[in-house]
């Protein structure tokens, strides 16, 4: 069914939801070669809060994300993302869950050899009829989501070309983008800036920092860096060995803390700018 006065489809362009909180108790993850990644975590992250998940590479921040996305199942415990308990949900109500769960990765994850545009469209597919993505017919309201998209962090002018041609900051932005698209309710970032040098790094976090403040949207980055956890997150929470060992505000978070996170202590790698 289209609008008679301007072409779009009606019902294309939802409205802004309301931003998602997650809860976990007594959360284990335990992979099927017997490796323990999450024991018994209990959180509580509230609708629209910006947090820091803080470890070294194994301490399961990685596996934290994935399972609050349901790419990886529930071992034991209880795990709600929006009211939805993902213990036990079955696929359908995992793919519906993931449409409203905007995911940015280390690598990027765009098709390079097409245009920016297109990739940031990617982010309309669980709200688009098969058809239309088989056929690349975006309605004109899905092209303007991705339009705002783009301008919200600031990469608009290139919209046209391809996502090669650009740097790996450009490229990061336009994965935030695709994940704006999806008008999500939560957004979820693994290692967003790792390959980025710091200037480029500061700017993505704070497009991720804009975009909690400025839309609401609930936040969750994965981090190894101390300097970008203390600035970019209110709360940040300490992961090792699959266990909580740091929950509290980022900015007053000490040198001791992080070094009881890591299992050590503070070296140059462990901040941006060392």
């Amino acid at each position: 069914m289209t609008d008679s006065t301007s072409g779009v489809e009606a019902g294309a362009a939802a409205p802004a939801s309301a931003p998602w909180s997650i809860r976990a108790r007594n959360l284990t993850v335990r992979y099927p070669n017997g490796v323990t990644a999450l024991r018994e975590v209990d959180l509580d992250i509230a609708a629209g809060e910006m947090v820091s998940v803080v470890g070294l590479s194994g301490s399961g921040k990685s596996s934290l994300i994935r399972t609050i996305n349901g790419l990886v199942p529930v071992s034991s415990g209880t795990l709600e993302v929006g009211g939805t308990a993902l213990h036990g949900a079955k696929p359908r109500e995992l793919r519906r869950l993931r449409g409203d769960i905007g995911m940015i990765f280390q690598g990027f994850n765009l098709a390079k050899r097409t245009s920016v545009l297109n990739n940031v469209l990617v982010g309309r597919l669980a709200h688009t009829p098969t058809w239309r993505t088989l056929l690349g017919a975006y309605t004109a309201a899905d092209k303007q989501i991705a339009f705002e998209a783009l301008e919200r962090v600031e990469i608009l002018g290139k919209a046209w070309d391809r996502a090669s041609s650009l740097s790996g900051g450009q490229q990061q932005r336009v994965a935030i983008a695709r994940a704006l698209s999806q008008e999500p309710r939560l957004v979820l970032a693994d290692e967003p800036v790792a390959s980025l040098d710091p200037p480029t790094a500061r700017g993505v976090m704070e497009d991720l920092k804009r975009i909690n403040q400025d839309l609401g949207i609930t936040v969750l980055t994965n981090l190894h860096l101390m300097d970008l956890a203390r600035r970019y997150g209110s709360r940040m929470i300490g992961l090792r060995a699959g266990e909580v060992v740091y929950d509290g505000p980022a900015a007053t978070a000490t040198d001791e803390d992080f070094a009881a996170i890591y299992g050590r202590s503070v070296q140059r790698e462990d901040v941006l700018e060392a």
